[in-house]
């Protein structure tokens, strides 16, 4: 088979709250390698929905992601997001080396420090929210501060500058065509600010993540200024935005399923082994992100995909394969055969910042639970209201009450 004979229109309209998205769900059932045309960039795509063939494409060196640099590849925002220098465009050997370097920084002593700092950040909001009484805005009082604060506390970025970072980096996510000149200076704020900033860690480091970088070794190799600038970006960019997210999408569903809610209080030691299912079940994002280009001729679930051909995946059908998972459409904390989820990505591009994000949301989960034995929703699930305009989902306040 050379191709779909549909092409699906992908603007991947949001399903209800958290619900799967009904025409992902089609493309893995019926055609799980399919051609796509989504809302920006030229031409059409291949997706590939399937959990092996989605392994395939991330691992395999036939397909490339530096290939899309120049490229007005199809995608979801009016701007690329991705920088042309950043690691999650290389291919190996180039992004091994810089993976290298970056696990350096991530290593289970700094991740620990980071554990402790993220304590002290929640429990300080906890307090905020308990002494101004309920309800709370969960999403304003613990899930939108934390992550950003955290991730500018381990970066060691100044308070005064992260409110204007943030809005930058929401204006580049944002997926609606009049945002397009917006993000483009966007872009080139954010870049600038992080050229300076790391000129200066590299002259003076401190205990930051920022200067571990800056310094961290493999032999002789260093990170470049152009790597450490952009690098320092994309962790400010993906270490806030999608944790909040998170945070919020996992509040929600636990509080809206009271079987899991009461499992977890009665077992907190659970937690993280619950967490893994909570992400792998929760459609955390809308469609697709960053693709890569065939090489050369590969078939995959017998469809052809042509050398130059655009790839998307979707971490989101490939955590809902019924090939891989047992009752994929089930949310099952004590899931006794748990296959790795792709929530975090895969292969060489798998989230280098995965072992910050999970020990924010395990922090801010466990002690949300344990301050709190009361909490639930302060209003009818059906009435939150979630967010349209970005590519992540997320409801726009959770009222909580204890």
């Amino acid at each position: 088979m050379e191709s779909g004979a549909t092409v699906w229109n992908c603007p991947f309209d949001y399903a209800e709250a958290l619900e799967f998205d009904p025409t992902l769900k089609r493309l893995l059932t019926e055609e799980p390698v399919a051609r796509i045309k989504l809302p920006y960039g030229e031409g059409e795509a291949w997706l590939v929905t399937r959990y092996e063939d989605v392994r395939t494409v991330t691992t395999d060196r036939r397909f490339s992601r530096s290939a899309i640099i120049g490229r007005d590849f199809p995608r979801m925002t009016p701007e690329p997001i991705v920088q042309d220098e950043a690691i999650n465009v290389m291919d190996p050997p180039a992004s091994s080396r810089l993976r290298s370097l970056v696990s350096k920084a991530f290593a289970p002593r700094q991740v620990e420090r980071m554990r402790a700092r993220t304590q002290r950040v929640v429990d300080d909001l906890l307090d905020r929210m308990t002494a101004q009484g309920s309800p709370a805005d969960l999403m304003e009082s613990l899930a939108s501060p934390l992550p950003l604060t955290t991730i500018c506390e381990v970066l060691d970025i100044p308070e005064a500058d992260r409110g204007q970072l943030r809005g930058h980096a929401r204006t580049m996510m944002n997926v609606t065509v009049e945002n397009r000149d917006r993000a483009v200076r966007a872009k080139a704020d954010m870049r600038a600010y992080f050229k300076t900033l790391t000129a200066k860690r590299r002259q003076h480091p401190g205990d930051d993540l920022i200067s571990a970088l800056a310094t961290a070794r493999d032999g002789d190799e260093l990170l470049n200024d152009q790597e450490l600038t952009v690098l320092a970006m994309v962790l400010l960019i993906t270490g806030q935005d999608t944790t909040t997210y998170e945070i919020g999408n996992l509040a929600y569903t636990l509080l809206t399923r009271p079987k899991e809610l009461a499992m977890v209080r009665a077992r907190p030691e659970m937690l993280p082994q619950a967490m893994e299912e909570l992400l792998r079940f929760i459609p955390f994002r809308k469609g697709v992100g960053i693709p890569r280009v065939a090489t050369e001729d590969v078939e995959l679930s017998g469809v052809t995909i042509r050398a130059g051909d655009i790839v998307h995946v979707s971490y989101l059908t490939a955590n809902r394969d019924g090939r891989k998972f047992d009752r994929p459409d089930e949310l099952d904390l004590e899931r006794e055969d748990r296959p790795s989820h792709m929530t975090f990505g895969w292969g060489g591009h798998h989230c280098l910042g995965a072992p910050l994000a999970f020990t924010e949301l395990e922090v801010a989960l466990g002690a949300l639970l344990e301050r709190f034995p009361e909490l639930r929703l302060a209003q009818p699930a059906e009435d939150v209201r979630w967010n349209t305009n970005s590519i992540w989902r997320y409801p726009l306040e959770l009222p909580v009450a204890w």
